[in-house]
């Protein structure tokens, strides 16, 4: 798999976790998700999916 390919999927995930963290916190708080929170919803999300990819991809580990 291309890291192009690779980083937008990370990507697109990173940002899914972070606007249903947003949905979530808005829902149980009624209240705007502070954006460290967010960052770091998405940030968290974006390992284990980095290492999926990685696994899938073939690739040697570092």
């Amino acid at each position: 798999m291309a890291l192009w390919t690779k980083w937008l999927i990370t990507l697109g995930a990173m940002l899914l976790a972070s606007i249903l963290a947003g949905l979530l916190w808005n829902w149980l708080f009624n209240a705007d998700i502070p954006s460290y929170v967010s960052g770091l919803v998405g940030g968290a999300a974006a390992v284990p999916v980095w290492e999926m990819l990685r696994r899938i991809g073939g690739a040697p580990a570092p």
